[in-house]
Protein backbone atom coordinates (compact mmCIF):
# COMPACT_ATOMS: atom_id res chain seq x y z
CA UNK A 1 0.00 0.00 0.00
CA UNK A 2 0.89 3.63 -0.34
CA UNK A 3 1.56 5.29 2.93
CA UNK A 4 0.06 9.27 2.05
CA UNK A 5 0.49 11.77 5.06
CA UNK A 6 -2.28 14.28 4.37
CA UNK A 7 -0.17 17.72 4.74
CA UNK A 8 -2.36 20.95 6.42
CA UNK A 9 -0.88 24.42 6.23
CA UNK A 10 -1.60 27.02 8.70
CA UNK A 11 -1.13 30.43 8.79
CA UNK A 12 2.35 31.47 10.77
CA UNK A 13 1.76 33.16 13.80
CA UNK A 14 4.43 34.48 16.56
CA UNK A 15 2.65 34.68 20.36
CA UNK A 16 3.88 35.71 22.86
CA UNK A 17 2.60 34.03 26.31
CA UNK A 18 2.78 34.00 30.09
CA UNK A 19 4.28 30.29 31.86
CA UNK A 20 0.31 29.17 33.59
CA UNK A 21 2.32 26.09 35.30
CA UNK A 22 5.14 24.04 36.20
CA UNK A 23 5.49 20.70 36.48
CA UNK A 24 7.96 17.73 36.74
CA UNK A 25 6.32 14.87 35.00
CA UNK A 26 9.29 13.18 36.10
CA UNK A 27 12.48 14.09 37.50
CA UNK A 28 14.16 14.51 33.67
CA UNK A 29 11.52 16.25 32.18
CA UNK A 30 9.16 19.20 32.97
CA UNK A 31 5.98 20.57 31.61
CA UNK A 32 5.69 23.90 31.30
CA UNK A 33 2.10 25.15 30.36
CA UNK A 34 1.79 28.51 28.56
CA UNK A 35 -1.46 30.63 28.61
CA UNK A 36 -2.42 34.22 26.99
CA UNK A 37 -5.36 36.04 25.05
CA UNK A 38 -2.94 34.93 21.57
CA UNK A 39 -3.46 31.77 22.04
CA UNK A 40 -6.34 32.12 19.96
CA UNK A 41 -6.61 30.38 16.86
CA UNK A 42 -3.56 27.79 17.96
CA UNK A 43 -3.80 24.94 15.60
CA UNK A 44 -1.97 21.58 15.71
CA UNK A 45 -2.82 18.73 14.23
CA UNK A 46 -0.22 16.14 13.67
CA UNK A 47 1.57 13.57 15.92
CA UNK A 48 4.71 14.99 14.82
CA UNK A 49 4.18 19.52 14.72
CA UNK A 50 7.19 21.71 15.50
CA UNK A 51 7.09 24.98 17.28
CA UNK A 52 9.74 27.92 17.01
CA UNK A 53 9.98 28.37 21.17
CA UNK A 54 11.79 31.58 21.43
CA UNK A 55 13.92 32.25 24.86
CA UNK A 56 14.80 35.53 26.73
CA UNK A 57 18.18 36.45 26.23
CA UNK A 58 19.75 34.90 29.72
CA UNK A 59 22.55 37.61 29.78
CA UNK A 60 20.18 40.78 29.41
CA UNK A 61 16.61 38.50 29.89
CA UNK A 62 14.77 40.34 27.13
CA UNK A 63 12.39 38.16 25.28
CA UNK A 64 13.03 39.21 21.38
CA UNK A 65 11.11 37.90 18.60
CA UNK A 66 11.18 37.45 14.75
CA UNK A 67 8.43 39.32 12.38
CA UNK A 68 5.96 37.66 9.87
CA UNK A 69 7.25 38.70 6.73
CA UNK A 70 3.81 39.15 4.13
CA UNK A 71 5.21 35.64 2.21
CA UNK A 72 4.78 34.36 6.07
CA UNK A 73 8.37 33.72 6.44
CA UNK A 74 9.85 34.87 9.80
CA UNK A 75 11.95 37.76 9.99
CA UNK A 76 15.14 38.58 12.76
CA UNK A 77 15.54 42.06 13.74
CA UNK A 78 19.14 42.90 12.91
CA UNK A 79 19.23 44.80 16.36
CA UNK A 80 18.19 42.12 18.73
CA UNK A 81 19.71 38.44 20.28
CA UNK A 82 16.57 35.65 19.11
CA UNK A 83 16.67 32.40 21.16
CA UNK A 84 15.23 29.91 19.31
CA UNK A 85 14.74 25.70 19.95
CA UNK A 86 12.00 23.52 18.09
CA UNK A 87 9.84 21.77 19.73
CA UNK A 88 6.47 19.80 19.57
CA UNK A 89 3.37 20.61 21.12
CA UNK A 90 2.80 18.27 24.18
CA UNK A 91 -1.13 18.85 24.37
CA UNK A 92 -3.57 22.11 23.28
CA UNK A 93 -6.54 22.42 25.19
CA UNK A 94 -9.15 25.71 23.74
CA UNK A 95 -10.66 27.73 26.13
CA UNK A 96 -13.62 26.31 26.41
CA UNK A 97 -15.13 27.76 30.15
CA UNK A 98 -11.54 28.50 30.79
CA UNK A 99 -8.74 29.56 29.39
CA UNK A 100 -6.45 28.11 26.42
CA UNK A 101 -3.57 26.27 27.55
CA UNK A 102 -0.16 24.30 25.86
CA UNK A 103 1.78 22.16 27.36
CA UNK A 104 5.04 22.17 25.98
CA UNK A 105 7.84 19.53 27.66
CA UNK A 106 11.65 20.43 28.51
CA UNK A 107 13.96 17.75 28.89
CA UNK A 108 15.91 18.88 31.63
CA UNK A 109 20.36 18.38 31.10
CA UNK A 110 21.67 21.63 33.10
CA UNK A 111 22.90 25.01 31.93
CA UNK A 112 24.30 23.19 29.00
CA UNK A 113 21.64 24.64 26.60
CA UNK A 114 19.39 28.12 26.60
CA UNK A 115 16.23 26.04 26.52
CA UNK A 116 16.75 23.62 29.80
CA UNK A 117 18.76 26.32 31.78
CA UNK A 118 15.38 28.18 30.92
CA UNK A 119 13.05 25.56 31.88
CA UNK A 120 14.61 24.42 34.97
CA UNK A 121 14.27 27.85 36.59
CA UNK A 122 10.73 28.73 35.09
CA UNK A 123 8.22 30.05 37.34
CA UNK A 124 4.34 30.93 37.06
CA UNK A 125 3.91 34.33 35.07
CA UNK A 126 7.41 34.26 33.24
CA UNK A 127 6.70 35.43 29.48
CA UNK A 128 7.88 33.32 26.57
CA UNK A 129 6.61 33.04 22.63
CA UNK A 130 6.16 30.41 19.97
CA UNK A 131 5.99 30.48 16.53
CA UNK A 132 3.90 27.55 14.40
CA UNK A 133 3.23 25.40 13.84
CA UNK A 134 2.87 26.46 10.26
CA UNK A 135 1.84 23.09 9.07
CA UNK A 136 0.98 19.67 9.75
CA UNK A 137 1.52 16.29 8.71
CA UNK A 138 -1.78 13.81 9.44
CA UNK A 139 -1.13 9.89 10.41
CA UNK A 140 -1.53 8.04 7.10
CA UNK A 141 -5.00 6.39 7.30
CA UNK A 142 -5.26 2.65 6.25
CA UNK A 143 -2.73 1.32 8.57
CA UNK A 144 -2.86 -1.76 10.96
CA UNK A 145 0.03 -1.19 13.10
CA UNK A 146 2.05 1.28 13.81
CA UNK A 147 5.38 1.26 15.10
CA UNK A 148 7.50 4.06 17.48
CA UNK A 149 10.83 4.84 17.96
CA UNK A 150 11.50 7.65 20.24
CA UNK A 151 13.69 8.98 22.88
CA UNK A 152 13.31 11.69 25.51
CA UNK A 153 12.77 14.76 23.36
CA UNK A 154 10.52 12.61 21.07
CA UNK A 155 7.83 11.14 23.46
CA UNK A 156 5.48 14.00 23.07
CA UNK A 157 5.26 13.24 19.68
CA UNK A 158 5.33 9.77 20.60
CA UNK A 159 2.39 10.55 22.51
CA UNK A 160 0.15 12.09 20.00
CA UNK A 161 0.67 9.78 17.35
CA UNK A 162 -0.97 6.92 19.85
CA UNK A 163 -3.74 9.54 20.37
CA UNK A 164 -4.07 10.58 16.63
CA UNK A 165 -3.86 7.04 14.71
CA UNK A 166 -7.58 5.17 15.64
CA UNK A 167 -8.62 2.35 18.32
CA UNK A 168 -8.34 -0.58 15.64
CA UNK A 169 -4.23 0.20 15.13
CA UNK A 170 -2.15 -1.71 17.35
CA UNK A 171 0.89 0.54 18.70
CA UNK A 172 4.32 -0.94 19.40
CA UNK A 173 6.16 1.66 21.48
CA UNK A 174 10.31 0.77 21.32
CA UNK A 175 11.47 4.05 24.24
CA UNK A 176 14.89 4.46 24.44
CA UNK A 177 15.56 6.71 27.34
CA UNK A 178 18.31 7.71 30.16
CA UNK A 179 16.93 5.78 32.80
CA UNK A 180 14.29 4.02 34.41
CA UNK A 181 12.73 6.90 35.95
CA UNK A 182 11.43 7.90 32.81
CA UNK A 183 8.79 5.43 32.41
CA UNK A 184 6.22 6.84 34.61
CA UNK A 185 6.05 9.31 31.78
CA UNK A 186 2.70 8.64 29.96
CA UNK A 187 -0.77 9.36 31.21
CA UNK A 188 -2.97 5.86 32.16
CA UNK A 189 -5.00 6.51 28.41
CA UNK A 190 -1.97 6.54 26.14
CA UNK A 191 0.05 3.56 28.21
CA UNK A 192 -3.03 1.26 28.16
CA UNK A 193 -3.03 2.02 23.99
CA UNK A 194 -0.01 0.57 23.41
CA UNK A 195 2.63 -2.37 23.86
CA UNK A 196 5.99 -0.22 25.78
CA UNK A 197 9.19 -1.21 25.69
CA UNK A 198 11.44 0.93 27.56
CA UNK A 199 14.52 0.53 26.92
CA UNK A 200 17.13 2.59 29.62
CA UNK A 201 20.20 3.59 28.04
CA UNK A 202 21.73 2.77 31.13
CA UNK A 203 21.17 -1.49 29.97
CA UNK A 204 23.64 -0.87 27.44
CA UNK A 205 24.26 0.33 23.85
CA UNK A 206 21.70 -0.74 20.93
CA UNK A 207 18.56 -2.37 22.72
CA UNK A 208 16.99 -0.08 20.49
CA UNK A 209 18.41 -1.92 17.65
CA UNK A 210 17.37 -5.29 19.05
CA UNK A 211 14.63 -4.81 20.17
CA UNK A 212 13.81 -3.13 16.45
CA UNK A 213 14.55 -6.50 14.92
CA UNK A 214 13.33 -8.78 17.54
CA UNK A 215 9.86 -7.53 15.98
CA UNK A 216 10.85 -9.76 13.05
CA UNK A 217 9.30 -8.91 9.66
CA UNK A 218 6.91 -6.05 9.43
CA UNK A 219 4.47 -6.14 7.58
CA UNK A 220 2.87 -3.70 4.71
CA UNK A 221 0.05 -2.06 6.13
CA UNK A 222 2.41 -1.51 9.48
CA UNK A 223 3.92 2.60 9.62
CA UNK A 224 7.42 3.35 11.65
CA UNK A 225 7.95 6.44 12.91
CA UNK A 226 11.44 7.06 14.86
CA UNK A 227 12.30 10.28 16.37
CA UNK A 228 15.03 11.41 18.62
CA UNK A 229 19.28 11.59 18.16
CA UNK A 230 19.91 11.73 14.74
CA UNK A 231 22.96 9.72 14.70
CA UNK A 232 21.04 7.00 16.59
CA UNK A 233 18.42 6.56 13.96
CA UNK A 234 20.83 6.05 10.89
CA UNK A 235 21.44 1.73 11.74
CA UNK A 236 17.41 1.68 12.31
CA UNK A 237 16.59 2.99 8.75
CA UNK A 238 18.95 1.04 7.27
CA UNK A 239 17.76 -1.82 8.55
CA UNK A 240 14.40 -1.46 7.73
CA UNK A 241 15.12 0.17 4.28
CA UNK A 242 17.89 -1.69 3.06
CA UNK A 243 17.59 -5.00 4.78
CA UNK A 244 13.71 -5.30 5.47
CA UNK A 245 13.95 -3.60 1.90
CA UNK A 246 10.59 -1.52 3.22
CA UNK A 247 9.69 1.56 0.86
CA UNK A 248 10.50 5.13 1.86
CA UNK A 249 7.35 5.82 2.28
CA UNK A 250 6.79 3.26 5.05
CA UNK A 251 9.45 5.04 7.57
CA UNK A 252 9.68 8.41 8.99
CA UNK A 253 12.80 9.50 10.42
CA UNK A 254 13.46 12.91 11.52
CA UNK A 255 16.59 14.00 13.96
CA UNK A 256 15.40 16.39 17.14
CA UNK A 257 18.70 17.24 17.87
CA UNK A 258 22.40 15.34 17.08
CA UNK A 259 25.36 15.13 19.95
CA UNK A 260 27.67 18.09 19.04
CA UNK A 261 25.04 20.09 17.12
CA UNK A 262 23.35 23.19 18.65
CA UNK A 263 20.27 23.52 17.38
CA UNK A 264 19.72 21.29 14.71
CA UNK A 265 17.52 21.91 11.96
CA UNK A 266 15.05 19.06 12.26
CA UNK A 267 14.38 19.31 8.36
CA UNK A 268 18.26 18.09 7.79
CA UNK A 269 18.24 14.38 6.47
CA UNK A 270 19.73 12.22 9.82
CA UNK A 271 22.73 11.13 7.13
CA UNK A 272 24.00 13.61 4.82
CA UNK A 273 25.84 10.81 3.03
CA UNK A 274 22.77 8.70 2.77
CA UNK A 275 19.72 11.38 2.85
CA UNK A 276 17.50 8.11 1.32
Amino acid sequence: MQFIREKLRHPLVVRRLRVGAVHDVVPSIRRVTLTGEELAGFTSLGPGDHLKVFLPDPATGVLSTPIVTPDGALQRPDDAVVIQRDFTPREYRPAGNGRAELDVDFVLHGDAGPASAWASRAQVGDELAIGGPKGSKLPPPGIDRLILVADETALPSATRWIRLVGDDVAVTALLGVADATVEDYFEDDVAARADIEWLPRTDGPGLVEDALRSLGPIGERTYVAMAGEAGSLVPLRRYLRRELGLPADQVAATGYWRQGVVNLDHHAPIDPTDPD
